[in-house]
């Protein structure tokens, strides 16, 4: 089994938040003494780091799953819960992430670049924290917010200097095998190679002059064949291997057992690289034959190479090392790059229906407005109201047309919506009202409306 994965997926669950604490001072000749519930902590993150150090997905093939821990629950005295430790989750420099959906979220191309792929959830505000001028004595507290949860899909694109494209077996793993300490697989049969092999080419010494010497990176793509751009054999996952390769190196088969003549050969990998990515046609290339030393056909003007009798091979890394310091250069003069981030994710309000007469109220704010401990305590289900209200819930409701006794849901928490001629809100106020007991036994859930007597 190959140890080289490019695609893999990763299931990453962040830590939940501690609750908070309900407590209240309790010590000798202290009359009445105020709350002192502490704050629970906050559930580690999940980061996503590129590590020069990891060459694949290998790591991910048996054991995709990455879990945070969660926060410690705050106790009495105004002590907060410990932090939940993050994970770093390495994947090599060049690793794309997607959604489940297919959808490009990030692509960390430098070493070092990470990415919040799940957050971990805030603890919960012990009672301590509830305190106020109206409210001296508050007996409810936070519930931890739970961390993210996800799937994704990590694809890894090689970032090599140089890619080397030809038809199967053109020769790309010998040469590779001539110029680099790599040794990959060679046989007389196409398809010989099945994943990349990476090669790092020297050239010049360490006595030469400063700026002489020059060190690149060789990619083997396995070979392209005609059909690769719309997926044909294994083509997407070989080309996307070449979407970021500073120069290309076409391989053309001089030999007489070669599919196509070598004019043929061309048109059909540059038509399969423009198919596949437009911009690739516009990449820096150098056009070479191969297998001189068997060379059935002619093309004027491009360099031979023979791999086995070495017959052109330095002519070959000097034109590439050229080409290659001059990207470089060309690279070097642009900004530094940052972390490119697709889709970030969502934190913002949306309300939807979910039923007649019925809405369900959707994001991480106004989840993070309704948890706590009680939903039964009126001074929480007070705060729960100047929360939402705060955050515009009342006015997204009636843009998106609430009905006066729809039912309006948010995470466990359910209430009826009014409005009239004077304003709307999530508080009938003075309006009619069915006692807790009749509404608990129609809706199966807490009614934001409802007070204790039975008016």
């Amino acid at each position: 089994m190959s140890n080289f994965v490019d695609a893999a997926q990763l299931h990453a669950k962040a830590g939940d938040g501690g609750a908070g604490c309900v407590s209240f001072r309790r010590e000798a000749h202290v009359a009445k003494g105020g709350p002192d519930g502490g704050d629970g902590g906050k559930g580690g993150d999940i980061w996503i780091v590129a590590d020069p150090n990891q060459a694949s997905l290998l790591g991910f093939r048996d054991h995709p799953f990455r879990q945070a821990s969660d926060g410690q629950h705050g106790t009495s005295k105004r002590q907060h819960g410990s932090r939940g430790k993050d994970v770093i989750v390495s994947v090599p420099v060049g690793t794309v992430v997607f959604g489940q959906d297919g959808e490009l979220l990030v692509d960390l191309l430098g070493p070092g670049d990470k990415w919040l792929c799940a957050a971990g959830g805030l603890g919960g505000a012990g009672n301590a924290r509830f305190l106020s001028n109206q409210r001296r004595a508050p007996a409810f507290a936070e519930q931890g917010e739970v961390g993210q949860e996800s799937w994704y899909n990590l694809e890894l694109k090689l970032q090599a200097d140089v890619a080397l494209i030809g038809f199967p077996n053109v020769g790309k793993s010998t040469l590779i095998s001539r110029v680099s300490a790599a040794r990959p697989k060679i046989a007389d049969y196409p398809f010989t190679t099945l994943v990349p092999n990476l090669g790092v080419v020297r050239v010049g010494t360490r006595s030469a002059r400063p700026g002489d010497a020059t060190e690149f990176v060789m990619a083997d793509i396995p070979g392209l064949i005609e059909g690769a751009a719309s997926g044909r054999g294994l083509g997407h996952d070989f080309l996307r291997h070449v979407e970021r390769a500073r120069v290309l190196c076409v391989l053309l088969d001089l030999s007489p057992l070669a599919p196509h003549s070598p004019e043929e050969q061309l048109v059909i990998l540059l038509r399969e690289l423009e198919q596949y990515q437009y911009d690739l046609i516009e990449r820096p290339r150098i056009v070479v034959g191969s297998k001189g030393d068997v060379a059935d056909h002619e093309m004027p003007g491009i360099l031979t190479i023979s791999s086995v009798t070495g017959e052109g091979i330095d002519d070959l890394v000097s034109q590439l090392a050229a080409l290659v310091v001059k990207v470089r250069h060309e690279e070097a003069e642009r900004l530094e790059h940052a972390v490119v981030v697709h889709k970030p994710l969502p934190d913002e309000i949306s309300v939807d229906r979910s039923g007649v007469g019925e809405w369900q109220v959707s994001g991480r704010p106004v989840l993070r407005a309704v948890r706590f401990q009680d939903l039964t305590d009126d001074e929480a289900l007070a705060e729960i109201v100047r929360r939402l209200r705060d955050l515009g819930v009342d006015r997204l409701l009636a843009r998106a047309g609430a009905k006066d006794g729809d039912v309006v849901n948010i995470g466990p928490l359910s209430f009826e919506w009014w409005r009239d001629d004077m304003g709307a809100g999530l508080d009938r106020g003075d309006h009619h009202r069915a006692t807790r007991r009749e509404r608990l036994a129609r809706h199966g859930r807490l009614n934001l409306d409802e007070s204790d007597d039975d008016s």
